[in-house]
């Protein structure tokens, strides 16, 4: 499926071909076409007596006298180049020189000029390099707009460091086949692939990690934890654990815990759930403990699941992982985390695949509760009377639209890809920016102000009658916060915050429906340490003064996927609390959700935990990743529909949709030439499925029932005369039924 056409897409008069745009790729005709960015070039056919020789031709070249960072290799390339074409990039790369021993950072930029004016850096490949041997940085780019100058740049590496680029090769990307749907034809569901799981065994199947030592012991949980309850209960008959644990002592260090191998158990791309019962010993004397399910897959490492333990209750630990690698060697799944010397418990140990199909029945169910409401059609004569069902008049009724916020991530190069604006502003009635209004982004320099790429992206959502997230007038984590903020002391801190939020606000007072206010403040705390306690309330309360009707958000990740005991929804509560009580008008709860194999009833058990709290809850920047687009597809609508069925939830922001302009690989659902993919699709038929049709006669009363989705409707009343009555309306939510009279 293609969305968009052709026009514009021309550039200059290079072609779209296979061919290498890069002219003198490989030096055969000396130093022709290609430059120095701010240093000199030299050719060579070998360095350091021999010790470095070209490898894709007779020649390489050099950049020394290297001054900064951006120094290096350049080629023009304005006039071969297409825009919305993807161009893949492979550069051929080594260090040289004295400072040149230790590895450091070489990149690939394109540097453009558009025809307005404008100036864009696009990053395209990254690799540590050193003077030990060649590497190659491969990447991909695609212009959005029409340019007026570009540049291929190979730079990084600090001032001193001599760059050496062997060859360049830049095509036209060619599309990969994508992989096929993973075949769980043969699939058990709901069977814990752990052996010996109940310990009716003793220990046989498990192991200790290092030199702590198992035994089995009574007095755990009889009952299955309630994350694991939600996904066995159509598939288990409900029988209770048998009270048996696993006790880890002697535990020297924190890896060290029971272990079980695993290998042999999994199917690749399949998603299975960890649950379980775990309890730390009494030598943990009241200091909180993180215990961690792992998922060791030869070199990597998975987290199934992580919880802190506050005391010695038992607690509930529930999370997920997927392989989706080539078979593994060696897979182990193990219990970790707690201090050295700590004892560890672990009861009624769930690994099982996940019955997706089965979970989306009973989400139906739940969405036709929470997002539906029954609507009336009445049909009365002009003289009063009711129709009667002989009278034939014909009922139509067809959904415009639904009024559940369901948004996207947008920057301002993306404006200038009319694709890219078509497929926006079909599918998605509200939007958030990517970096236009941070802080970092607003005033890079102490003083120098820029909004104009704020100002074009709301110009744009206002043209399409959507609604604009705001996102994010502070930024907690240190590493987001610009070198001159950092280097102010604290009174022109607290003079350049106030200037900040007094100019954000009063400029755009109005525009933005909802803020996050001081984002990601659970993994950060650079203005609390340095403004003291009540500095984040106080962002709150000035926020509210200056734009009384935007609601005002927390923000934060991994909140949603039981994987980070920094981000527990207890932790999120006690923040947001907390805020509430130094009269913070918190009203809304934002949870990022950059998921990866998600699993319905762990993301349920957060939203109802953080329901309690009776605020809004938001996904504000989701994304699901999967090299297989099938695997994609099936993550964005178990969050997708989770979403959509939970009382508390009022609104999905995607963080994004288009191939290269993503945060996550593997992530988008079109690619960068507008081919929608499955995870598209998905989404699409998920749009279609949640807007109501009905058609069918009055009947004895002048009465046509249906139960639609809340949203804008259009209706045809059609008399047996042929007379058609239409009229527009609107299901709101609401318990009672809507009743909506027509006359004929």
């Amino acid at each position: 499926m293609a969305i968009g056409g052709d026009a514009g897409r021309v550039v200059g008069d290079g072609g779209a071909g296979d061919d290498n745009i890069i002219l003198n790729p490989e030096f055969d005709s000396g130093l022709d076409n290609w430059a120095g960015s701010g240093c000199k070039i030299e050719l060579h056919d070998s360095l350091d007596d021999g010790k470095v020789l070209p490898v894709n031709g007779k020649y390489f070249v050099a950049a020394t006298g290297r001054t900064d960072t951006w120094n290096g290799v350049q080629q023009d390339v304005t006039s071969r180049l297409q825009r919305k074409l993807l161009y893949e990039v492979a550069a051929t790369v080594r260090l040289s020189g004295a400072a040149a021993a230790s590895p450091c950072e070489v990149r690939t930029t394109v540097a453009v000029q558009n025809t307005d004016g404008r100036q864009q850096y696009i990053s395209v490949a990254k690799s540590p390099a050193s003077d030990k041997e060649w590497v190659q940085l491969q990447g991909k780019f695609l212009l959005n707009s029409t340019v007026a100058k570009a540049a291929i740049y190979i730079e990084g590496p600090p001032a001193g460091v001599d760059l050496l680029l062997d060859s360049l090769v830049v095509k036209h990307a060619q599309k990969a086949t994508p992989a096929p749907a993973p075949d769980f034809e043969n699939m058990e569901y709901g069977a814990n692939i752990l052996q010996n799981s109940d310990l009716d065994d003793g220990v046989n199947g498990w192991f200790g990690l290092g030199s702590c030592a198992l035994s089995v012991h009574g007095g755990a949980p009889r009952v299955l934890p309630p994350m694991a309850q939600q996904s066995l209960s159509p598939l288990d008959d409900g029988e209770p654990l048998n009270g048996k644990h696993i006790h880890v002592t002697n535990r020297a260090q924190t890896w060290m815990g029971p272990a079980q191998i695993i290998t042999d158990k999994l199917t690749l791309y399949a998603t299975y759930q960890v649950s379980a019962w775990v309890r730390v010993g009494g030598q943990a004397a009241g200091k909180p403990q993180n215990i961690n399910v792992a998922v060791a897959v030869d070199s990597q490492w998975l987290n199934g699941g992580q919880v802190l333990a506050l005391d010695e209750r038992w607690y509930e630990i529930g999370g997920s992982f997927r392989v989706e690698s080539k078979p593994a060697s060696r897979v182990m799944l193990y219990v970790q985390g707690p201090d050295p010397g700590v004892d560890l418990m672990v009861a009624g140990l769930q690994v099982f695949p996940v019955d997706r199909k089965s979970r989306v029945k009973h989400l139906r169910k739940l969405t036709d509760k929470v997002r539906k409401r029954d609507v009336v059609v009445k049909v009365t004569t002009s003289s009063g009377g009711a129709v009667k069902a002989a009278d034939g008049v014909e009922v139509r009724v067809r959904q415009v639209s639904n009024s559940f916020p369901l948004g996207a991530c947008i920057m301002r190069t993306n404006m200038d890809n009319e694709d890219y604006v078509d497929f926006f502003t079909k599918h998605f009635n509200w939007a958030v920016f990517g970096n236009e209004l941070k802080w970092y982004w607003t005033e890079p320099q102490k003083g120098q102000l820029n909004y104009a790429d704020a100002d074009d992206l709301l110009k744009l959502c206002s043209d399409h009658r959507m609604c604009v997230r705001g996102h994010c007038i502070f930024w907690e984590v240190d590493n987001a916060v610009q070198q001159w903020v950092k280097a102010l002391p604290a009174d022109e801190l607290s003079a350049a915050v106030s200037s900040r939020i007094n100019g954000l606000l009063t400029r755009y007072k109005g525009k933005f429906r909802h803020y996050d206010v001081n984002n990601e403040m659970l993994h950060g705390s650079f203005y609390q340490e340095k403004l003291g306690n009540d500095a984040r309330a106080a962002m709150f309360r000035t926020a509210s003064e200056l734009d009384p009707d935007a609601l005002l958000f927390v923000n934060d990740y991994n909140v949603e996927s039981m994987c980070d005991v920094r981000a527990t929804p207890e932790a999120y509560i006690e923040q947001i609390t907390g805020l509430q009580e130094q009269g913070a008008p918190v009203g809304g709860v934002g949870l990022q959700g950059h998921v990866s194999n998600p699993v319905g009833p762990v993301v349920r058990a957060v939203l109802d935990r953080l329901a309690v709290l009776g605020l809004p809850l938001w996904f504000t920047e989701l994304d699901v990743s999967s090299a297989n687009e099938h695997v994609r597809a099936d993550d964005l609508e178990v969050m997708l529909r989770e979403a959509y069925a939970h009382p508390a939830v009022e609104g999905v922001v995607l963080w994004g949709f288009w191939e290269l302009f993503m945060s996550r690989d593997d992530a988008h659902l079109v690619d960068a030439e507008g081919e929608v993919n499955e995870a598209g699709r998905r989404l699409l038929q998920l749009k279609r499925e949640w807007l109501t049709r009905a058609h069918g006669h009055a009947d004895g009363n002048g009465e046509f029932k249906f139960r639609g989705h809340h949203g804008a409707y259009h209706v045809d009343v059609v008399t047996p005369t042929g007379d058609k009555i239409s009229q527009e309306f609107t299901v709101d939510k609401d318990d009672a039924p809507l009743v909506l009279n027509i006359t004929v």
